[in-house]
């Protein structure tokens, strides 16, 4: 099987944009479609068709451009079904466990409620790839607006099972304020300290800190941690539940 071609982005303020294309069968997908013009510049400079449009939820900056994107290219829009009547022009609504092709690869369909109640991620097992939308970001998770945090650390436990060396695609570029956060949860983790100086190396350079992996996350991202015994500690809450040591988290992230 040739190699899931990916190509990342920046659209609107912070977000990114991702397209994935199967060389093979030539078929072209959207991750979320957050503005016209980058989406179709991207597509003009890597010459494919879209052909799909995958939607992990409603939000208005991540289905922006879906109306015009499926106007334009006769694109099918594949989004949560729990969030159908949020979501314009969507043609078919998956489900937790739901399994489809794209081009010739499998995707696996992972219900993350939390930052909506609806939020679905995109799993390519033959490609080693997760597209976690705004329920993972590297060194942070996506605030939680519709759900509850148990639902969210839930969520992102899920996440956490996958393999460690599957990539991660995220929607937005939160990457350096994420890690002035983790620091103050996690202040003697030395992978997490390295890992700050190279995103700020990154940035500064204006580099993209996405594709992260599943594997650094749990290493370094505060969010997926909160099993940690030096977390713990750090938070005084060493004889508090899971998911009570991730709502602490959440709360000071929200209010940082």
């Amino acid at each position: 099987m040739a190699n899931l071609q990916i190509e990342l982005f920046p659209c609107r303020e912070d977000n990114f944009g991702v397209l994935i294309h199967d060389p093979q069968t030539g078929a072209t997908a959207s991750i979320d479609a957050p503005e016209e013009a980058p989406i179709v510049a991207a597509l003009n400079r890597a010459g494919w068709e879209l052909n799909h449009i995958l939607v992990t939820h409603h939000h208005f900056d991540h289905v922006e451009a879906n109306a015009v994107l499926k106007a334009k290219y006769q694109a099918d829009i594949t989004g949560p079904a729990s969030e159908a009547d949020k979501i314009p022009g969507l043609d078919t609504s998956v489900r937790e466990g739901d399994r489809f092709h794209f081009g010739n690869y499998a995707v696996e369909v992972i219900e993350t409620p939390g930052h909506t109640l609806g939020h679905i991620c995109y799993y390519l097992p033959d490609a080693g790839v997760l597209f976690a939308a705004d329920t993972l970001f590297a060194l942070g998770c996506g605030r939680v607006f519709e759900g509850t945090p148990e639902q969210m650390h839930h969520s992102l436990q899920k996440l956490a099972a996958l393999p460690d060396e599957t990539t991660v695609y995220f929607g937005h570029e939160y990457t350096e304020a994420n890690a002035r956060f983790a620091v103050t949860i996690d202040p003697d983790n030395e992978a997490l300290a390295q890992r700050v100086a190279e995103i700020q190396k990154m940035r500064a350079a204006g580099i993209a800190t996405a594709p992260t992996t599943i594997g650094v996350e749990k290493a370094t991202n505060p969010f997926l941690r909160a099993a940690d015994p030096a977390v713990r500690a750090n938070l005084g809450m060493q004889s508090a539940d899971d998911v009570a040591v991730f709502a602490e988290i959440r709360s000071r992230k929200d209010n940082f």
